[in-house]
């Protein structure tokens, strides 16, 4: 019984020591993530190159997601005369849901 406990707890020693090395890495990588090497030139640089030269393309795949989304929706709702609803449902689909994934993927896939 001694030996099963010794065990237990020398199971649960080792996950704290675990535990304690991860905590000291990610404070150590936030500390250093802050440290003063930082270049508000180049980060600011590549924000504009990542975040404004991107709008065109995702402009675009959000204009056409949209067609696509309200072309589909207007022959769903034409067989419940609900025409009048597309517009509303196309821009709280796009803006609420598939807005910000598309923008993520096409940032994402631009980078």
């Amino acid at each position: 019984m001694l030996t099963f406990l010794a065990t237990i707890g020398a199971v649960f020693l080792g996950f704290l020591a675990a535990t304690g090395r991860l905590v000291a890495f990610a404070g150590l990588t936030l500390a250093t993530a802050f440290s003063p090497p930082i270049y508000p030139r180049v980060i600011l640089r590549e924000m504009v190159n990542i975040g404004y030269f991107s709008l065109p393309v995702v402009g675009l795949t959000a204009i056409f997601t949209g067609m696509v989304l309200a072309l589909q929706s207007y022959t769903g709702f034409s067989r419940f005369a609900a025409e009048g609803a597309v517009a509303t449902v196309v821009v709280l689909s796009v803006t609420r849901e598939l807005g910000p994934v598309i923008t993520g993927l096409m940032v994402a896939g631009r980078v």
